[in-house]
């Protein structure tokens, strides 16, 4: 008998250049989430599998990152996968 794991569930999030920081530090906060893609016009520009024991400056790299990409585009949306089990997180 095999158990399967949990689907993850996967939400995504309208953002202009200036709140994919804000949007991504409240998402992380959260702790809930196991990978953050960010995308515009259906292409993945960027890509972020984050795990319950990376926090601080493991997550430095991760942010410059997101503030280089956040200041180049325009409008993008942001999918957040996260484990089904915890339920529903406020997203803000």
């Amino acid at each position: 008998m095999q158990v399967q794991a949990p689907q993850p569930k996967v939400d995504s999030i309208k953002a202009t250049g200036s709140q994919v920081i804000d949007t991504i530090k409240n998402l992380i906060h959260a702790g809930n989430v196991r990978r953050i893609t960010i995308k515009q016009d259906g292409h993945t520009i960027a890509e972020f599998p984050l795990t319950f024991g990376v926090v601080g400056a493991a997550l430095a790299p991760a942010l410059a990152a997101i503030g280089a990409i956040a200041a180049l585009v325009a409008d993008c949306t942001i999918e957040i996968e996260r484990d089904d089990d915890d339920g529903p997180s406020p997203i803000t």
